[in-house]
């Protein structure tokens, strides 16, 4: 079997990595692709958002299934295309991702369902939004952009001169362009939050080994917002009283209204929750694997990846047992100095070998975020270059196993936290 995976970050090279221990699979493909991907698989330097160049890479390589990771393609319709093509995928079609292209779309279909999620307006005219923040005079605020936004459409508003400072930057500025033409205002959840991944095919869901996700930049949960800096799984704060909650008030229920609606969603989908003292509640959809969530869930996954593939893409994963270890994992992102903001990009990365991982730790898999492969070398072309990861029996000793391995790997400014885990510790 063939496999194209669109995109070429640190999830792509997770999930190539479990595309690879299949034995069903004879020849890896990925457009663009990363230096750490390459050694892996076929790169082609075809961008994730280019639709018909994806479409026409394709037509050449024939493969079996491609498979569509990130989210900005999904969106804009690449599984259509490719459908269309006459291509076998996994992904989401584009009527079914506007669960994460549109914050608006997605939570009035939770209002519409009794899906529970934090209260909310939305609004296109700033006046009447700042009205509406200074009635509720209520705070912290979050105010939402409607569409994708890079993880960065999401303001949490500490009083009201920084609510309107957000409001104006989304809806009179134009910060985040189209994105930002319509907002969602919404009250504040408070509780830990827990990222679940699933897998379905518009009728069964099949949830994923919960994580924890760390977004701040730097140690204690202080700095800006990032990508996500780190992550461990499974989450300790979700246990199986939570799984079952969920299962019957959100997964299910967001599959059938989908279903519903004339938008079947086929492929992963991703719920950000939080767990309320009022029960868990709905932060976000995403149409697709998490990153770097998908970097500690996919190493505990013992059933073939392609076998998911070809259950969700014929609509038989009711039929197939997904196994999952019992074991811990860890990832620790190594980031460019400076990331989120302003960085350096180009640096040489030591301590990697020929296949771009840490031969003095075996059992360790480094996942390339932002890398690239010139003359036999390894160097920085991201603000996350590194997804340190270890699997364990525990989560102290795959934590232990990931920084001894974040020890041995170097590039100039290169920063992480050292507090991943932390808090997962502190409540297992």
């Amino acid at each position: 079997m063939k496999i194209l995976t669109v995109g070429g970050g640190g999830r792509e090279h997770a999930i190539i990595t479990a595309l690879s221990r299949s034995p069903k699979v004879d020849k890896l493909y990925a457009a663009p692709g990363n230096g750490g991907i390459s050694a892996l698989a076929e790169c082609f330097p075809v961008k994730a958002t280019d639709i018909d160049g994806i479409v026409d890479l394709a037509k050449k390589l024939n493969p079996d299934y491609v498979f569509v990771a990130p989210d900005d393609p999904l969106v804009m319709g690449m599984v259509d295309k490719l459908n269309e093509a006459g291509f076998k995928t996994f992904g989401p079609k584009a009527n079914a991702a506007i669960l994460e292209g549109s914050k608006v779309f997605s939570k009035a279909l939770m209002k519409k369902y009794g899906i529970p999620t934090a209260e909310y307006e939305t609004f296109t005219d700033a006046d009447k939004a700042i009205a509406y923040i200074k009635e509720k005079n209520s705070y912290p605020a979050v105010i939402k952009c409607d569409g994708l936004a890079l993880g960065k459409g999401v303001i949490i508003a500490e009083n009201e001169e920084q609510a309107e400072n957000a409001v104006k930057s989304m809806l009179l500025d134009g910060k985040f362009g189209k994105s930002g033409s319509e907002i969602v205002i919404e009250e504040y959840l408070t509780g830990p939050e827990v990222t679940v991944l699933v897998f379905t095919d518009g009728k069964t869901v099949k949830p994923m080994i919960s994580s924890m996700d760390h977004k701040r930049a730097y140690d204690d949960d202080k700095g800006l917002n990032t990508g996500g800096m780190g992550t461990v799984a499974p989450n300790p704060l979700y246990t199986h009283e939570k799984q079952a909650e969920c299962m019957e008030k959100i997964f299910l229920p967001t599959i059938r209204a989908m279903e519903k609606e004339g938008r079947p969603f086929k492929g992963c989908l991703y719920f950000g929750l939080m767990l309320t003292p009022k029960g868990a509640k709905v932060i976000e959809y995403n149409c697709r694997f998490g990153d770097p969530e998908t970097q500690v869930v996919l190493p505990l996954l013992e059933t073939d990846l392609v076998d998911i593939i070809e259950a969700v893409w014929e609509e038989k994963l009711d039929s197939l047992d997904v196994k999952w270890s019992g074991d811990s994992c860890a990832c620790v992102v190594m980031a460019s100095g400076g990331y989120p903001e302003k960085y350096d990009t180009g640096k040489e990365i030591g301590g990697l070998d020929e296949k771009g991982q840490c031969p003095a730790h075996k059992d360790v898999c480094v996942y390339h975020a932002g890398t690239k492969l010139e003359n036999g070398k390894y160097l920085t072309s991201g603000g996350r270059v590194l997804g340190v990861t270890a699997t364990d029996e525990t989560l102290q000793g795959a934590l232990d196993k990931a920084y001894a391995a974040v020890k041995d790997i170097s590039f100039e400014k290169a920063h992480y936290r050292t507090d991943i885990g932390k808090r997962a510790l502190a409540k297992a």
